[in-house]
């Protein structure tokens, strides 16, 4: 169905400028046939942001989705339909760099922290193994659980504490607790590590 919609759009004589209006109006076939046009051109740029092929393809979804819930706020006086896809797609590639930045700078923050942690403490082997296990198993959750439950456990922090450092509201900072310490016990379960 789809090459269809290209080719009639080619049969038809509309040119670029055409078809941009006609996507600004909210026209589904427009839509598929700026996609058809423009979707190389936009996966090549956040490929070559960002590096890898798999999130380009995700910033692709991004960038045309966005592109179609603000399509009327697109200006042909102040460049091409494919420049303005091309903008969303830069802008959308790094705000997913920056996010990337984020999540690995907090990681290796709290693992130095829970490091310093470590040395203080006696170091007896079982318990630098069940350091290990339990830094591992936090590295899988998801990035907030990761780092309420690194606040809470290794820097002692109370629930109150940790709402303010993270501006999470405390029923927030409670809930990752819950949910991270329940995933924890079912993994550690699964794998027989409970005690």
């Amino acid at each position: 169905m789809l090459p269809a919609v290209v080719t009639a759009v080619n049969d038809t004589g509309d040119t670029a400028d055409e078809v941009a209006k006609s996507f600004v109006a909210g026209d589904d076939g427009a839509l598929r046939a700026v996609y058809d046009r423009y979707a190389p051109a936009v996966l090549r740029v956040a490929a070559a942001t960002l590096g890898t092929h798999a999130d380009a393809e995700d910033i692709v979804q991004t960038t045309f989705v966005t592109a179609w819930r603000t399509r009327r706020s697109f200006d042909p006086a102040r460049g091409s339909l494919l420049v303005w896809l091309l903008t969303i797609a830069r802008s959308r590639s790094l705000d997913q760099l920056r996010t990337r930045s984020r999540q690995t700078n907090t990681v290796k923050a709290l693992r130095s922290s829970s490091t310093e942690t470590m040395s203080d403490e006696a170091v007896r082997p079982e318990r630098v193994v069940d350091r290990m296990i339990v830094l591992e198993a936090i590295g899988e959750l998801p990035l907030q659980q990761q780092r309420v439950l690194f606040l809470a456990f290794y820097d002692d922090l109370t629930h109150e504490q940790i709402a303010s450092v993270t501006s999470l509201p405390l029923g927030t900072v409670k809930s990752h607790l819950r949910r991270g310490v329940a995933r924890l016990r079912k993994r550690w379960e699964v794998d027989g590590v409970a005690r």
